[in-house]
């Protein structure tokens, strides 16, 4: 039986009447997504239609997921806002805080231990709020989800980028900051700005080699990391309703990567199989009875030109295998012959050192048995794998059912590491190299969704590819990037050609799934007698300190760096080691924008300070500014805080002094959470004008006293030869958060209202 099913019964209940407004209001036939947004207000029915990319709407999720790097924070500020338990169902997820070193066993009982404390509060404050509570190992936050959580039709919420994954099952779920999460667990809307609409149709058949992953590879090649911004990608067609369920989820998750508000599917035979085999026959039952509600009218997916904003068509039938990579999501390279011409020409290293499997986008049942079954050819043809080979196992319930099944087994015969039940080398928790920095150059292939320079194992040299985990077996044992194994052989042990057959796998486990202890534990009805202590003297927790009010005058602010070129939350708050402080703000602030490129001598974490006209690191310079009670600025480029939603790369810089982050564009996540803790996120209204700002410029906000809706902001740039420039900005702020701002921050407003 399901979680949560009341809840869900509730939903589908006043779906139909709900959607028939919107269709009549609208006054035309609708998407999924447009049926999920207006089911789904908080006004409850419609009232009226929505401009696409332009109104912010108030809308009431049906539930919240947190993974433990970023509920610290956002318990710790659920913990002010002054409620006894959380209003809609609510979730923390450890798998963050578990690195990958020697193997399973041995890393999960190493966290256990040197992270007890924060899984201690985090148990805590979960049994004393009404939270359900997985324990480290129960899984990765995503695959747990949609295996226990996901519904068609449902909107949630989650503090992780990659909560999309849950449009694997006919969700709109949306990644978010912990103070939006905050806002929903309170009892509160929560605010969005009412998506454009991006069609992708689908029409074929996937075979062979190629897999769900390289649809969105392909799709992160079409609209590169920022075309999805502002936007919820809706897959459609034949194409679609032939794949499964978890590779629809693997395709959603890595929406992220293209800026996407959220990515979907239609409700369809593959996602009732799914919700069947993993115990939630009720959820199927009552999707069965508003099925047509759970998928667009038939009038959109016949014409889709005219109800989405663009339409992308893929054939299956003619996509191949394709490798994404290096240092970014977006760039697209066919295996074989062009990642040879591209490898050469880019001197990127052409032998590859690891073969990583998991993570929230592949380390579904039907992925590691897909992957397996290359990893059993390779035994059974007498190969060994030339680079070493992890995997990660997506939830306990998955291991279990693949270690049952032999699946496991067989990637160890080849001498695989099974890592925990965790995100592990995806997101930074990968023990490599004792020294990142100094590590050489190399390249890793991974069925992973990111690859930013550092993302994996902190070493800038090291040059990561995205592919699906079949060919990330292939290449594994290959040892080679310009392997192809359509058309190329290898030598095996007793120096005869042989080559790779077609992967074969399973979409559910032929014997169903599985699990002896799944790590979950049911929060007590009443937690008012559950009492929560953060040591004052701990270096992991920090209960935190209210946001003092920025103003509507603020001169004399001091640039603290420009940023040249890419700038993500990876940047402006690393992982990694860093992981360990995300319950301590003052801590975590160390590692602020330590990542981040200066424009004015293209190195990392050495700025001007202006007041010594010394050089130093970027937190050092900017607590200077803070003592002596200075505002400071970041200036940035394009999609600045592209990837992670972690609100840390707001609320680091917010809590050393930073007043006003100014770039040419934003990442949708990043510049709510800036907005959310009360900061300015600004654009340039001139991009040319970031070409104007010089190391040593004050900034002088003119008109902040007149900050409204829709009305640029101008600042006085002064430079130190006394010239001046005075530039506009543009901003996105509505009302309501124009008021966060006034009051120091969302949360600041949340206690005011409650109070």
């Amino acid at each position: 039986m399901a979680f949560d099913i009341d809840m869900i019964k509730k939903v589908y209940a006043t779906m139909a009447e709900r959607v028939d407004a919107a269709r009549e209001i609208v006054g035309k036939p609708l998407t999924l997504s447009e049926k999920i947004l207006y089911s789904h207000l908080w006004e409850g029915k419609p009232t009226q239609a929505f401009t696409r990319g332009k109104d912010y709407v108030d809308f009431a999720p049906d539930r919240v997921a947190c993974q433990d790097a970023t509920a610290q924070m956002a318990l710790l500020q659920f913990m002010q806002a002054g409620k006894a338990k959380v209003a809609v169902p609510t979730t923390v997820h450890c798998d963050h805080l578990i690195q990958a070193k020697n193997g399973a066993e041995f890393d999960l009982r190493h966290a256990n231990e040197t992270s007890r404390e924060v899984f201690e509060f985090l148990e805590s404050v979960s049994n004393k709020y009404g939270i359900g509570f997985w324990k480290p190992g129960a899984g990765i936050i995503h695959q747990v989800v949609l295996e226990n959580y996901a519904f068609p039709g449902g909107m949630m919420i989650g503090t992780d980028s990659h909560t999309v994954n849950a449009g694997g099952l006919g969700m709109v779920a949306v990644g978010v900051g912990g103070a939006d999460a905050v806002d929903v667990m309170a009892g509160m809307a929560w605010e969005l700005k009412f998506p454009k609409l991006i069609g992708v149709r689908l029409t074929g058949k996937l075979s062979g080699w190629t897999a769900p992953k390289d649809v969105i590879l392909k799709v992160a090649e079409i609209l590169t990391v920022k075309g999805g911004t502002g936007s919820i990608v809706e897959y459609f067609g034949p194409g679609a309703l032939s794949m499964s369920c978890t590779g629809k989820g693997t395709i959603c998750n890595m929406g992220a990567e293209i800026g996407a508000t959220t990515s979907t599917f239609g409700y369809d035979d593959s996602m009732e199989r799914y919700l069947r085999a993993t115990d939630r026959a009720d959820v199927a039952d009552e999707a069965n009875k508003i099925k047509e509600y759970l998928t667009a009218d038939a009038e959109v997916y016949e014409n889709p030109e005219q109800y989405f904003d663009q339409v992308i068509d893929i054939n299956l039938s003619e996509l191949g295998p394709l490798l994404n990579g290096p240092f970014t999501p977006d760039l697209s390279t066919t295996v074989g012959r062009e990642m040879t011409e591209k490898a050469k020409d880019n001197e990127w290293p052409m032998q590859v050192e690891w073969g990583l499997i998991g993570s929230c986008t592949n380390s579904s049942y039907e992925d590691l048995s897909r992957a397996s079954s290359i990893a059993q050819q390779a035994l059974d043809k007498g190969l060994k794998t030339k680079a070493e080979f992890g995997i990660n196992p997506g939830s306990e319930q998955v291991r279990y059912t693949a270690e049952r099944d032999g699946i496991l087994q067989v990637f160890e015969k080849l001498d695989a590491t099974i890592f925990t039940n965790a995100c592990g080398p995806c997101i930074g928790q990968w023990a490599r190299y004792s020294d990142p920095k100094n590590a050489p150059k190399n390249s890793i292939v991974h069925s992973f969704n990111r690859n930013f320079a550092k993302r994996a194992d902190g070493n800038p040299n090291t040059h990561a590819f995205v592919a699906s985990p079949e060919i990330t077996a292939a290449i594994a044992i290959a040892g080679r990037l310009d392997f192809n194994p359509i058309t190329d052989t290898l030598i095996n042990e007793d120096g005869e050609e042989v080559m790779l057959d077609e992967p074969t796998g399973w979409e559910l486990p032929p014997k169903g799934f599985d699990v002896k202890e799944n790590g979950y534990l049911e929060p007590v009805a009443d937690g008012s007698g559950v009492e929560v202590t953060v040591n004052p003297d701990s270096e992991r927790l920090q209960l935190l300190t209210p946001f003092e009010p920025i103003g509507d005058s603020v001169t004399g602010a001091k640039l603290l760096i420009k940023a040249y070129g890419k700038c993500t939350t990876d940047h402006i708050s690393m992982a990694g080691p860093w992981l360990r402080f995300r319950g301590h703000l003052d801590n975590i602030a160390n590692n602020t924008l330590i990542g981040a490129v200066n424009a004015y001598n293209k190195q990392t974490n050495f700025v001007k300070n202006q007041l010594t006209g010394e050089y130093g690191g970027v937190p050092d310079t900017q607590r200077e500014y803070k003592k002596n009670r200075t505002w400071s600025v970041v200036v940035g480029d394009h999609n600045y805080g592209e990837g992670s939603s972690r609100e840390h790369a707001a609320m680091q810089p917010r809590h050393l002094g930073v007043a006003a982050v100014i770039v040419k564009s934003f990442a949708r996540i990043h510049e709510t959470n800036l907005k959310k803790q009360g900061m300015l996120g600004l654009t340039f209204a001139n991009e040319a004008d970031y070409d104007l700002i010089q190391e040593d410029d004050t900034f002088n906000f003119l008109d902040l006293n007149e900050f409204a809706p829709g009305k640029p902001l101008h600042i006085e740039v002064v430079h130190t030869d006394g010239s001046k420039d005075t530039i506009s900005v543009n901003h996105t702020y509505n009302d309501s958060q124009i008021e966060w701002y006034k009051e120091g921050s969302a949360l600041n407003l949340i206690k005011k209202q409650n109070a």
